[in-house]
């Protein structure tokens, strides 16, 4: 069987992915354009929703695991930010406006005197329980999240719903940005693998009826926002190459590190350094640099088995001994 050819493009898409699209049918438009099928994205997006879609391309596949990365108060974490509308009244099976109604409520009276600071304290009053900090939320059916190798938007599609454990997730900022009647304009800030149509419905359900989301628009992940993305629309077979990002962009929210040549020559054997190499640079996990600007590794901290702890390890090594 012959061996495929190693990828001959590198670097960074950031696509506005517009509605009526899977996540997958970006990256078979990005594959056509760019002449180059190691293409790979960081965070599904459903079909109807739109927003921010991070592309690696080549080498740049191996970095997707650290797109979302960020540091808050010092400490990393990941970050992803969303906007969309909280539909009160109706419930679907989807948990936004792509699936059937399953139940209306009459919240009539309370639509009728609702504010944005009404809606505001009922997110700030549920801290540490369903819509804000630290919080344990069920995947819901449509995700696509795989349990025991199946994803459970495929068993739901089969008329089958399976026990989903509770994850935990951080809930960064929850904002409302307006109320329009039954319709309320939310602003979020979160971790990776959060779902804001369960926030929607948990909303609905704490004002005392329920709630669908709809217009879901992903404004940022990790350091990438809106102003990063290119429209679909503009990308072409000749200038698409001219969008690419370099491949260190990839890591523009890990602590960045530059490397001397002893440790360029040390990283480029895959060779376990003292965690104190790094310790001027910021939280782990490291972005290794040399001095031509390019991203030759990034290292993480190590329980090494003879020595203990207060190491560092290569997670991933881009060049070779010279």
């Amino acid at each position: 069987m012959a061996r495929r050819k190693p990828a001959q493009v590198h670097g960074l898409l950031v696509v506005d992915k517009p509605a009526g699209m899977t996540s997958h049918d970006v990256v078979d438009r990005a594959r056509r354009l760019l002449g180059e099928r190691k293409v790979g994205h960081s965070g599904t997006l459903d079909p109807d929703a739109t927003g921010v879609l991070l592309l690696g391309v080549g080498d740049a596949t191996r970095l997707l695991r650290f797109l979302d990365n960020v540091t808050i108060d010092g400490q990393p974490t990941t970050s992803k930010s969303y906007t969309g509308t909280v539909v009160l009244g109706s419930e679907t099976t989807t948990l936004d406006a792509a699936g059937e109604v399953t139940a209306t409520y009459d919240m009539s009276q309370i639509i009728s005197r609702l504010t944005i600071e009404m809606v505001q304290e009922i997110v700030d009053g549920n801290v540490n329980q369903q819509l804000l900090g630290h919080i344990m939320q069920v995947p819901p059916m449509v995700s696509a999240l795989k349990v025991d190798g199946q994803r459970l938007h495929e068993l739901a599609r089969a008329g089958i719903e399976i026990e989903r454990e509770a994850r935990p997730v951080t809930v960064h900022s929850f904002k409302v940005m307006a109320v329009r009647g039954n319709l309320i304009d939310i602003d979020v800030a979160c971790s990776s693998g959060t779902y804001i149509r369960t926030l929607a419905s948990d909303l609905g359900r704490l004002m005392g009826g329920g709630a669908h989301l709809c217009d879901l628009r992903r404004t940022s992940i990790g350091r990438f926002g809106i102003s990063d993305t290119v429209t679909l629309d503009d990308l072409t077979p000749d200038n698409a190459h001219s969008f690419l990002q370099p491949v260190l962009e990839c890591v523009r929210g890990l602590s960045r590190f530059d490397a001397d040549d002893e440790v360029r020559m040390a990283v480029s054997y895959g060779k376990v350094l003292p965690e104190a190499t790094f310790v001027n640079s910021g939280p782990a996990p490291w972005a290794i640099v040399d001095a031509n600007d390019n991203l030759i590794a990034v290292y993480e901290p190590f329980a090494h088995p003879k020595v203990g702890d207060g190491m560092a390890r290569p997670l991933i090594v881009f060049i070779t001994p010279s």
